[in-house]
This record gives structure tokens, C-alpha cells and sequence, in this order.
């Protein structure tokens, strides 16, 4: 096996977060080396309950399923709507694009509910009766298409969060609400021992992989090249063995 090489930089952080972690035992000294060297930076998804390798992979893996977003026709009324600057949130008929807002409506999820209830353009049926659905946005540039009068009734792309289903302006708008409301970063060092949640497949894989007992013995190796190690290697070693003590 070869070598494992630990650069200047990232022998300085290790030994910083030794001294500022006491406790530190030699796995987690480990996986704060695997987090730096390969540069990952877990994060559980909160909905799934699923830790995965960093937030580009799960964006690629839900991107290659389509389940990050999906494409939506809207339909845009004519003439002015009941939105306004002020408006933070809208909620949309997908048949006809009428729309109400949170500042202009006293219960605008209540009209809304009604509206499709009554609305001569919706054909779908539930259980015989009309079906209630309806769209939902926050996002401030799908707000402004019903801001601005148009001559005629148009359609217009948006995206959907295959998520929470909100509409958003483009794709790029439903990864940043993704991220910012789905996501919690993780340290990889919490990652193997916490059973809360499943680890994704892949990063399960290489998180097994990379604490075989032969690469951990290649980390030590290496870091007793380094006196400023010598110690806690020390402190480790005896740990180790009184824990095999304890076992027997």
C-alpha cells in the first residue's frame, strides 16, 4: 500500500485540532484527515433522513432521478392581478392563472381552495368532485410576471421543487431553496457512529473502504514521522490496548 502523504497545511490543522480537542481519540483524528484530504463536506437531507458525500453529489443524484425539480406551464391573466410589490407569497389556479396574494387577501389559501373548487376551466375530478390543486410561489421573480399588465393571457416555463412543489423562476432559484431549507451540514466525523440516519450507499462505500485497519495503520505511520505527534500516538496506543484488555 502506498504511502499516505500529509502536507504542511494539513499537518498544522490536525495538530490544532488535537490540542483544541482534548479527547480527540485517533479515528476521529482520522476522519478529520479524510475530511480535508478529499475534501468532503457531508450533509444530511433532512427529508430523506440520509447523509450524503457533499451537496454537489446529492444534486447530481436527484438532478439524474428528476426528483430536485420539474418543468410547469403557468398561465398568466390578463389584466392587473391581485399582487403587488408588497407580496411575499402567491397562490396560483393552474387552469386559468388567477391568482391571490398574502397582502391583498385576507385568506388568500381559503379563495384559492374555493376558486379551483368553482372553477369552470378545471375539468380534473377527484372522487367525482373537482380537484383542489393549486400552485404556490415565493419566489420573487415568478411574483412579478403577475405584477405587470400583459395585453394578452400568456403562458410562461417556470419550475417546480419536486419537493415542497413551490414554483420558482428557474432552475437555479429551486437549488438555492433546496439548499438553504433541506440541507444541514454534517462532520464527517459524526457521520460513522450516528444511527439516526442511513448513509447514502456510495459514501457508506468509501467511508468502509477508508477505515480498514491497514490505511488507519498508514495514517499513524505517517503521522509519527512528525515529533509533534509522538505523544498522542502514545495516548492512543494505550488506549487501544486497554480497550483490547477490557474486551478480553
Amino acid at each position: 500500500m502506498a504511502a499516505i502523504a500529509i502536507s504542511e497545511t494539513l499537518k498544522d490543522e490536525l495538530l490544532r485540532f488535537i490540542k483544541k480537542n482534548k479527547k480527540a481519540d485517533l479515528i476521529t483524528t482520522y476522519l478529520l484527515f479524510l475530511e480535508k484530504k478529499f475534501n468532503i463536506r457531508p450533509v444530511l437531507f433532512i427529508r430523506d433522513k440520509t447523509i450524503f458525500q457533499s451537496q454537489e453529489e446529492l444534486i447530481k443524484n436527484l438532478e439524474a432521478q428528476n426528483k430536485l425539480w420539474r418543468e410547469t406551464e403557468i398561465k398568466i391573466q390578463y389584466g392587473q392581478q391581485s399582487v403587488n410589490s408588497q407580496t411575499k407569497k402567491i397562490y396560483i389556479c393552474p387552469f386559468t392563472g388567477k391568482v391571490f396574494g398574502d397582502n391583498t387577501h385576507p385568506n388568500p389559501q381559503d379563495a384559492i381552495y374555493d376558486w379551483v373548487s368553482r372553477c369552470p376551466e378545471n375539468k380534473e375530478r377527484v372522487g367525482g368532485l373537482k380537484a383542489k390543486r393549486f400552485f404556490v410561489s415565493e419566489d420573487p421573480e415568478v411574483i412579478k410576471n403577475y405584477i405587470v399588465k400583459s395585453k394578452d393571457p400568456i403562458t410562461k416555463i417556470v419550475y417546480s421543487s419536486a419537493v415542497t412543489g413551490k414554483l420558482f423562476n428557474n432552475k437555479q432559484a429551486v437549488i438555492d431553496d433546496f439548499t438553504k431549507n433541506q440541507l444541514k451540514p454534517i462532520p464527517l466525523e459524526e457521520v460513522p457512529n450516528q444511527n439516526r440516519f442511513q448513509i447514502e450507499e456510495h459514501f457508506l462505500a468509501f467511508i468502509q473502504k477508508q477505515l480498514e485497519e491497514s490505511k488507519i495503520n498508514s495514517f499513524v505511520e505517517a503521522l509519527s514521522q512528525h515529533d509533534e505527534f509522538s505523544s498522542y500516538i502514545n495516548l492512543w496506543l494505550v488506549e487501544d490496548k486497554e480497550d483490547l484488555d477490557d474486551e478480553e
